[in-house]
Order: structure tokens, then C-alpha cells, then sequence
């Protein structure tokens, strides 16, 4: 069974969904397609309490990674390159090319795009720290504005970041 609840954030209301492996799902309210809870999803607010926590934390400052079980849904390649998202610290960002290479598949920039804009667990599963090789930012499946605030919050965190 999936269950999902909504989250207040500064970047506007989330959606969220976990099934017995974990969250599989945090989406953005903007961008290309709103999210809808799906027909067959049952909603339980008590049952989010880890994630609300920690996005609080994270959006006060406080919180740079984030301990939650999660369920990867997609393709062995979409759960490699998410799985590779995982690893770029929070307050830095990479390119799409220096990700594929990370994961082992060198030259696959496009495919690493596609499959990081079909994440399903924005901001857990740090997408939007991908940027374009000359710097600039690219396509965020909650919209440009959103990638920028999330990239300007974390760079304001300095203490947060240090080795």
C-alpha cells in the first residue's frame, strides 16, 4: 500500500508518497506536471513525521543530508544515476557529463539527464544540484526558479558545509 500527505515548504506545498520500503515520492507543486496523488494512494499524515522533520531541518538550515529510508522506483539505470545523486554533498553542484562518469557510464550525459529529470524524490534525492558543464542552470522538474532557491539555500549554509 502507498501512503501520502502533503508538506507546507517555502517552495510551496510537496507532495509526498512511502510504501513499506520507504519514501518513493516527494514532488515539487510546480514545474511540468503537477503532481496528483494517485487513485490508488491512501492518505496518512502521522505516517510522514521522519520526513517532515528532516525537510524542516533542512529548510531552517539545519540539515544537510537526510537519514530516510527511500524506495527508488525506476530502471537499474535511473536507480544508478539517482543512487549517484545521493553522493554529491549538499552546497556543491556537478555537470550531467561528471555525474555519468561518476557512475561509471562515461559519455552518457543525455541519458543521465533524462533519468535525473525523471526523479521522483525531488530534494531527498538532490537533482536539482546537477547543472549544465558551462555552469548554468537546466531543466528542473519543478521549475528553474525552484532549482535556483534550493542551490541559493544551500549555499547559504556555509558552517553547515565545511570539511
Amino acid at each position: 500500500m502507498t501512503t501520502y500527505t502533503t508538506i507546507d515548504s517555502p517552495l510551496g506545498e510537496l507532495l509526498a508518497a512511502r510504501d513499506a520500503e520507504g519514501i518513493s515520492a516527494l514532488y515539487l507543486p510546480h514545474g511540468k506536471k503537477p503532481a496528483r496523488p494517485h487513485a490508488d494512494w491512501v492518505r496518512e499524515d502521522t505516517a510522514f513525521d521522519d520526513l517532515r522533520s528532516q525537510l524542516g531541518e533542512y529548510f531552517a538550515g539545519e540539515r544537510t543530508n537526510f537519514e530516510l529510508p527511500l524506495h527508488l522506483i525506476g530502471s537499474a539505470f535511473q536507480r544508478r544515476v539517482w543512487t549517484g545523486l545521493l553522493g554529491i554533498p549538499c552546497g556543491k553542484t556537478t555537470s550531467y557529463g561528471a555525474l555519468a562518469t561518476a557512475i561509471g557510464a562515461p559519455g552518457a550525459a543525455r541519458a543521465v539527464g533524462l533519468a535525473n529529470g525523471q526523479n521522483p524524490i525531488s530534494i531527498v534525492v538532490p537533482c536539482h544540484r546537477v547543472i549544465g558543464a558551462d555552469g548554468s542552470l537546466t531543466g528542473y522538474g519543478g521549475g528553474l526558479p525552484a532549482k535556483q532557491w534550493l542551490l541559493t539555500h544551500e549555499a547559504q549554509q556555509p558552517q553547515l558545509f565545511a570539511v
